[in-house]
This record gives C-alpha cells, sequence and structure tokens, in this order.
C-alpha cells in the first residue's frame, strides 16, 4: 500500500466558473488558474502522483505550457491515473476536503463524488468529499481564496 497527500489553493476572482472535483457550481466568481483551476481535483491528482513517487502535478501538467491553458482538470486526472495503473497500483480510497467560506457545497457533494469516482474508474463508496469554512479567518474565509487538501490509498494490483 501507498499514502499520499495533495494540497492545492487559488485566489477567487469575478466572472470565473467554479469548477470542484469536475463539477460546475453556481457562483458568481471562480479560482484564477491557468487551467480550469480545480482546486479539488488538483489536490488529488498531488496526492495521487505523491503516493506512486512521481513528483507533482506541476511537473506532468506544468502551467506554463499552453496545452494546459484552460485544461480539463477530470482530463488530468485521468492521465494521472493512468500513470499510476501502468505502475501496478489501484485506487484504495481518497478522502478529499475543500475549505471555502461561500458557496455552500453540500447540495453538489454526491454529484463530485460520481464524477470524481467515474474518473478514477471506482465507485463513490471509495471516495469521500468533504467541505468546510474557516469561519472568517484566513484567505479562505475572507472569501479571497479556495484550498483543498485530498489524501489517498493505493493498493497493488493483482
Amino acid at each position: 500500500m501507498r499514502i499520499g497527500f495533495g494540497y492545492d489553493a487559488h485566489r477567487l476572482v469575478p466572472g470565473r466558473k467554479m469548477v470542484l472535483c469536475g463539477v460546475e457550481i453556481p457562483c458568481e466568481f471562480g479560482p484564477a488558474g491557468h487551467s480550469d483551476a480545480d482546486a479539488a481535483l488538483h489536490a488529488l491528482i498531488d496526492a495521487l502522483l505523491g503516493a506512486a513517487a512521481l513528483g507533482d502535478i506541476g511537473s506532468h501538467f506544468p502551467d506554463g505550457n499552453e496545452r494546459y491553458r484552460g485544461a480539463d482538470s477530470l482530463a488530468l486526472l485521468r492521465q494521472a491515473y493512468a500513470m499510476i495503473r501502468e505502475r501496478g497500483y489501484k485506487l484504495g480510497n481518497a478522502d478529499i476536503t475543500i475549505v471555502l467560506q461561500n458557496p455552500k457545497l453540500a447540495p453538489h457533494i454526491e454529484k463530485m463524488r460520481e464524477t470524481a469516482a467515474r474518473a478514477l474508474e471506482s465507485d463513490t463508496g471509495k471516495i469521500s468529499v468533504k467541505a468546510t469554512t474557516e469561519e472568517g479567518m484566513g484567505f479562505t474565509g475572507s472569501g479571497e481564496g479556495i484550498s483543498a487538501y485530498a489524501v489517498v490509498l493505493l493498493e497493488r494490483t493483482e
């Protein structure tokens, strides 16, 4: 078994789409970034790559490469997971925490779990997505940004 941890954060800006775990969240602002800036999936990708000792998201999908401008993070997740599978591992489980003051994410959590599970060739029973606030503290609490954390367990394929 291998364990990986990932983290991502983005500034929030008006007029940008809010996409989390591949699900568009109705909102007047969204995370700034080179790709779709899906902080939850970026943290998940980093956790997967870290568990397999394959570096980080920036080494595989650099933000300086125009090829990834506006990239769909679900597609990046699928590519990262293919690297994991090539090395003889599969997902045991994933746990994602999104830190965001607003909007409330509870109505979207199940769809986020389903979308991530499909991309990881898994079922929702292996994917946890949680949302929390920092009660007005820090850059996420002030509404200036979003952050996400992810932990994964990889298991050897049989």
